[in-house]
């Protein structure tokens, strides 16, 4: 067997971006920063996000069998958390706070909203792009929402946060989930059969 092992294909993110669009935006070409009506979310801690799959399975018992004759799979969610550093930013504000970005324009350098009693089901397409010098990763999601809240703390000794959970479901004619990697000129060939 041949050794495949090759040290730059691992990865250290050097930065992490955050992009949010409305619900079902087409996800944006090659690795170039999104252009309208993609927009940034500003800045992320340096942990970046952190992407978890978790899936539910099921399984069916029969008599005259000590072990599952079977296991369904019942779930598979997709989540994202990221610890966004400008919790004044609005986009961030709106997302925490559950409100559409537009209840979060000033008329005169100072705005009041009301937080809803009942939760909103606001939804929007998300893209997550990570870098390493010339390799890229890049996480579409077309239709996505906060469905977890970290606690608000202002404080002297850093700046306010605002940690946000995404879950992420399938989109209008698109997975939850579509991953794109560019291999920045690294060799990978190795890694598939050749053909007969």
């Amino acid at each position: 067997m041949t050794d495949t092992r090759n040290a730059d294909l691992t990865f250290g993110a050097s930065d992490y971006l955050v992009y949010v669009a409305a619900l079902n935006t087409a996800s944006p070409s090659g690795f170039t920063d999104p252009a309208a009506p993609w927009q940034c979310m500003g800045w992320v801690t340096t942990d970046g996000g952190t992407f978890s799959i978790e899936d539910e399975t099921t399984d069916v018992p029969a008599a005259g069998s000590l072990e599952p004759i079977r296991t369904l799979m019942s779930r598979s969610t997709k989540t994202m958390q990221v610890t966004f550093q400008e919790a004044m930013n609005p986009l961030v504000r709106a997302l925490y706070d559950n409100v559409p970005v537009a209840s979060l324009e000033p008329s005169s350098g100072t705005v009041t909203y009301g937080l809803p009693d009942k939760p909103n089901d606001l939804r929007y397409a998300f893209v997550f792009d990570t870098m390493d010098g010339d390799k890229k990763n890049r996480l579409y999601m077309p239709n996505g929402k906060v469905t977890s809240r970290g606690e608000e703390q202002p404080q002297t000794t850093d700046v306010w946060a605002a940690q946000l959970t995404f879950t992420f479901y399938k989109g209008a004619s698109m997975p939850a989930v579509t991953r794109s990697i560019d291999y920045g000129g690294v060799d990978v060939s190795g890694f598939f059969p050749v053909g007969p």
